[in-house]
């Protein structure tokens, strides 16, 4: 993987764990050079990120709607930032530059990007691996969430297992890096999509 999308809050809580785990992130990340993709914030574990990345001596590109930059939180030392018209734009953008997603703790719009890029991945829109590092049990509830929809038959199995998970940074890049999904016919049809 040449890049990945950290999808992350634009707030911070305070946790020492998840300030270790950004760190473990961007080590592993700027080890095997590995560029970040994120929202262009330099507010909360957004900025946090980004940061740990710049100061590794890594490469953090952000993606911002211009509405934010007006507010002035964009994140002004980064590798690159992408100014678009608009959250659409943004989330589009963010998907064509990365190879994979990973999910960091955050509030609605994380989930809101989570769940969009993990539905693309379902409908065949893209074949990039969607994860989440579950840092302090952050995700406990929502990857249980995801196995009650399986169990009441609204998410077929497969595609429960699109989701990585792991609450180890290492670990999750190297689960990223194997996956492989082989969009042909039984792809489509396993998901009642032909």
């Amino acid at each position: 993987m040449k890049s990945i999308c950290v999808f992350c809050g634009a707030n911070f809580n305070g946790d020492p764990l998840l300030t270790e785990a950004i760190e473990v992130l961007a080590e592993v990340m700027v080890n095997q050079n590995i560029t970040l993709i994120y929202g262009g914030g330099k507010v909360g574990v957004m900025g946090m990120i980004a940061d740990a990345i710049l100061k590794k001596g890594g490469k953090a590109e952000g993606v911002i709607p211009q509405f934010l930059m007006d507010k002035e939180i964009a994140h002004t030392v980064l590798t690159k930032l992408h100014v678009v018209a608009n959250m659409h734009d943004r989330k589009q953008l963010m998907s064509n530059l990365c190879d994979g997603f990973i999910t960091l703790p955050g509030g609605l719009g994380t989930m809101e990007e989570f769940f969009e890029v993990l539905t693309w991945l379902q409908l065949g829109l893209h074949s990039k691996p969607v994860a989440i590092l579950n840092v302090n049990g952050y995700y406990d509830l929502l990857l249980r969430q995801l196995d009650v929809m399986v169990e009441q038959r609204y998410l077929k199995p497969v595609n429960r297992e699109l989701v990585l998970s792991s609450t180890d940074a290492i670990e999750l890049v190297d689960m990223m890096s194997k996956f492989n999904v082989k969009m042909d016919e039984n792809w489509f049809r396993d998901r009642n999509l032909i």
